[in-house]
């Protein structure tokens, strides 16, 4: 299996590099969408939330169902006898540090969306979750479950998806061959035909939920930027200045992805995990340091105790929503998110093992996770238990205060609060420019059908237009309508993640483990057979 036709284009002009079915078809797309969504976002909002609203009711297990099958197959990878194959031959090693490979798949991954829930999901918890009665509600009982809800939903379960996925992406690219791209994972069911209409349609679903993933959360956080700013430099909080910061990050961003992945991805993407460790660190030594090292601990082994148990529970009272609104949410974005997140994932881990690769995408995004969600998270609880509060009610009133709340009132020093704000802001931008170039440079790869290094062109298009999909919809307020659109495009996509690790599996079943074929030619001369 060693097919790489496709990954080059005999054509000319703006089509150069690319399929043009790809080319075109990805533009139509988003634009459709984007013209309904404006066009009329009420309507647009109602039809989307229909869907969701069916999902949550009729669906609810099938997306807890792939979760957790998504975990325990990443489980299984590791200590399987396929572990010791190589993304890649056997004499190749991993491009980038461990700390440079880390940094770049939880930026891409997460770093934005926990840096913007961190302390407003755990608040929202803290006042009810199906887990509670409502005499525990705001009280240290319902504190612990609150972070081991929340921490669930940025664990395991959702880089167990991601680790599969990315590992199909890698394997088949890097030892098999193919081109990088979603449609490579079906090519043990499909053959060739994976480079005609099956392709398109998987490759399709990608770039959707890739766009208007990013989007949604570009837009979102452009909100909490302009509380960022409003706090520090008292900058009016509107929807203009928030468009302007999103002009700005999407011109960074296309810069950043034109500089290649060597050089502007990695170097922002190191750069943000070095300043997530100050960040942290100001936290526990600026706030109460002893409760928020204990509330680590005790939050890391309630975690992994309710795990499992919490990843197979599936709400028994009719007509409930919570867990439409939270884990079957979570679920689906992370299903939706799965396509750009893995593929960069997988772009950046040639040379691992397959033990190396998924434990790495397994454990440490998932311990860095529980530790953030915990310093920001029960920084909030020490003050709404042991303080004067007032985070519970920032939530409430306006979410993308959360954070700058939080440190105004745990921080007494006017000066060292204004510096973590700061601080935060910085990372609020970097984040967002992170994901920002990972996603058009994963667009652009699946445009040009796998291509390592696409067209320039193609790469300051893609960069715009999700700047431009973030800001009309912010405008027109159509970002939560397409937030929710995204998560039901996760519904079909699932679909081709089943048969890619069905694909997965029949591929490792004929490959040759190491040490086999020293081992088969030693009982051949040994006359056994």
């Amino acid at each position: 299996m060693n097919n790489n036709k496709n990954n080059t284009s005999p054509y000319a002009g703006l089509l150069a590099g690319a399929n043009p079915a790809m080319a075109v078809g990805s533009a139509l797309l988003v634009l459709a969408f984007i013209v309904f969504t404006v066009a009329d976002p009420e309507y647009a909002d109602s039809v989307y939330t229909a869907a969701k609203n069916f999902i949550a009711t009729d669906l609810g297990w099938y997306y807890i169902g792939i979760m957790s099958f998504f975990l325990f197959f990443s489980v299984w990878l590791v200590f399987s006898r396929y572990g010791d194959i190589r993304l890649g031959s056997d004499d190749d090693r991993p491009e980038f540090s461990n700390f440079a490979w880390f940094s770049m798949l939880f930026g891409a991954g997460i770093g934005i969306g926990i840096l913007f829930w961190s302390i407003a999901e755990p608040i929202y918890h803290f006042q009810s979750n199906p887990f509670i009665s409502d005499d525990e509600a705001m009280t240290a009982e319902a504190a612990q479950v609150a972070m081991r809800i929340s921490i669930f939903h940025w664990g395991l379960h959702g880089w167990g998806l991601f680790s599969v996925t990315g590992l199909i992406l890698a394997y088949f690219a890097y030892r098999k061959g193919l081109p990088i791209t979603i449609r490579s994972s079906l090519y043990p069911i499909f053959g060739d035909r994976i480079y005609g209409p099956i392709g398109h349609a998987a490759d399709l679903l990608a770039v959707f939920g890739t766009v208007f993933g990013i989007a949604t959360s570009l837009g979102l956080g452009a909100q909490q930027m302009n509380a960022g700013l409003g706090y520090l430099l008292g900058i009016e909080v509107s929807t203009t200045n928030q468009v302007i910061l999103i002009a700005v990050i999407s011109v960074v961003a296309t810069l950043s992805v034109l500089t290649g992945l060597n050089k502007g991805i990695r170097i922002l993407s190191v750069f943000n995990m070095h300043l997530t460790i100050v960040i942290l660190g100001l936290f526990v030594i600026f706030g109460p340091t002893a409760y928020l090292l204990g509330a680590f601990f005790t939050n890391t082994g309630d975690y992994l105790l309710n795990a499992v148990s919490l990843g197979l529970w599936v709400d028994p009272e009719p007509g409930a929503q919570w867990q439409g609104w939270w884990t079957i949410f979570y679920w689906g974005w992370w299903i939706a998110w799965a396509p750009f997140v893995s593929m960069f994932i997988a772009r950046i881990s040639k040379g691992r093992t397959i033990r190396e690769f998924v434990l790495g995408v397994l454990v440490a995004p998932t311990t860095l996770a529980a530790f953030w969600i915990t310093i920001f998270g029960n920084s909030a609880f020490y003050l709404e238990l042991y303080g004067d509060g007032g985070v519970t009610e920032a939530v409430n009133k306006d979410i993308t205060t959360a954070l700058f709340t939080t440190v105004q009132l745990l921080i007494e020093n006017e000066l060292m609060s204004a510096l973590m704000a700061g601080i935060c802001t910085i990372l609020l931008v970097t984040y967002f420019v992170t994901s920002g170039d990972s996603a058009t440079l994963v667009i652009c790869t699946l445009v040009s059908m796998g291509s390592d290094n696409p067209p320039a062109r193609y790469r300051v298009f893609w960069g715009l237009v999700i700047g431009a999909s973030a800001a009309v919809l912010l405008y027109a307020g159509g970002l939560k309508a397409l937030q929710t659109a995204s998560i039901v495009a996760a519904l079909p996509f699932s679909i081709i993640l089943f048969l890619a690790t069905y694909g997965l599996i029949k591929a490792l079943r004929e490959e040759a483990l190491p040490g086999e074929e020293a081992y088969k030619v030693s009982m051949a001369r040994n006359g056994r057979s």
